[in-house]
C-alpha cells in the first residue's frame, strides 16, 4: 500500500509517502525513513521501494521547501536541527519510536546529526555523498552569484554534469531529474546549501552509537572518497562502499547496487544498536 500524507508542523506543511507491502504476519515491520539533500525531493529515492518494501515500512520525505512540502520563503532559517526535528515529527506522527535513517547528500548529514543528538531514536544510519564537514565542500559557494547571474536552469544543467556520468542513467529519468532541478525554489536551494555549508560535525561523529553504513562516489565534483573515509574513520563500527563509476547523484544512478547494499547491512547489523 502506498500512502500520500501531511503533516501540519511548525507553520508549514510536511510531506512523506509510506510505502508498506509487508504480509500480515510481520507483526511492527521496522520503518526506513529516507530524506533527500539539495534540489530534489523524496522520489529520488522511487526506485529503492519496491526492494523494501515488502520487508519494511519505507517513508519518503519531502524536506520542507520541496517537492510537495510548505514553501520555505526567503527569511527562513535553515538549521541541521530543524532538517531533524521534521523528520522526528514524521516518524512521531506515524507512531515510530526508532527507524532506520537513509540521507542523501545533506541528508546524510542531517542522518549523522540525528544519531549523535537523537541516539534512542535511530536503528541505523546510512549516508550516501555526505559530508561532516561543510568547508571542505567543493563548488557550492559560488553557487548564488552563478544562479543571480545564469538563473536555476543553466544553474541544473551544470549540476547534471556534477552528479551523472553521460549513460548513468536513462533519459526519462534525466530529464525528470533536470526539472526537478530547474523547478526548486531559489531560495530553499541557497538556504539549504549554505546551512550545510556551515556544519562540522568531526568532534561529535565519534559519540555515534548507531550500525552506521557509508555509501560513496568514486567521482563525487563536490567531496572527494577521503571525505568518506575520514567519516569512516571517526565512527567505530561503520561501513564504508565506495561506488565505481559514480559521481554525486548515486541516490539514483546507483540505486540498484544502494539498495543491496543497505539490505545486507540491516540484515548483519540493524539489531546491534
Amino acid at each position: 500500500m502506498l500512502d500520500i500524507d501531511y503533516l501540519e508542523y511548525k507553520g508549514g506543511r510536511l510531506s512523506f509517502a509510506v510505502a508498506d507491502l509487508t504480509p500480515p504476519w510481520i507483526e511492527n515491520p521496522e520503518t526506513i525513513l529516507f530524506h533527500h539533500g539539495v534540489a530534489t525531493d523524496k522520489d529520488i529515492w522511487a526506485a529503492w521501494v519496491p526492494a523494501l518494501a515488502g520487508a519494511y515500512r519505507v517513508v519518503r520525505l519531502d524536506v520542507r521547501g520541496y517537492g510537495d512540502s510548505s514553501p520555505t520563503g526567503p527569511d527562513f532559517e535553515w538549521t541541521m536541527a530543524g532538517l531533524v526535528d521534521d523528520a522526528l515529527a514524521v516518524a512521531d506522527a506515524l507512531g515510530v519510536k526508532r527507524f532506520h535513517m537513509v540521507g542523501e547528500s545533506t541528508g546524510g548529514t542531517a542522518a549523522y546529526h540525528a544519531a549523535i543528538h537523537h541516539p534512542d531514536r535511530l536503528l541505523s544510519v546510512t549516508a550516501l555523498s555526505a559530508s561532516h564537514r561543510g568547508g571542505d565542500i567543493r563548488h557550492v559557494a559560488a553557487w548564488r552569484d552563478f544562479i543571480a547571474e545564469h538563473g536555476m536552469r543553466t544553474w541544473s544543467e551544470m549540476m547534471m554534469e556534477r552528479r551523472f556520468y553521460p549513460g548513468a542513467v536513462t533519459r526519462p529519468v534525466w530529464e525528470w531529474f533536470h526539472r526537478v532541478q530547474s523547478e526548486s525554489a531559489v531560495e530553499s536551494v541557497l538556504g539549504m546549501a549554505e546551512m550545510l555549508m556551515r556544519q562540522n560535525l568531526t568532534a561529535d561523529l565519534p559519540r555515534i552509537t548507531a550500525p552506521v553504513l557509508i555509501l560513496h562516489p568514486d567521482s563525487s565534483p563536490f567531496l572527494p572518497v577521503e571525505i568518506a573515509a575520514e567519516i569512516h574513520s571517526l565512527i567505530e563500527g561503520s561501513e564504508m562502499q565506495v561506488l565505481p563509476y559514480a559521481k554525486h547523484g548515486i541516490a539514483c544512478s546507483h540505486a540498484v547496487e544502494g539498495v543491496a547494499a543497505l539490505r545486507d547491512f540491516l540484515t548483519r547489523r540493524a539489531h546491534q544498536n
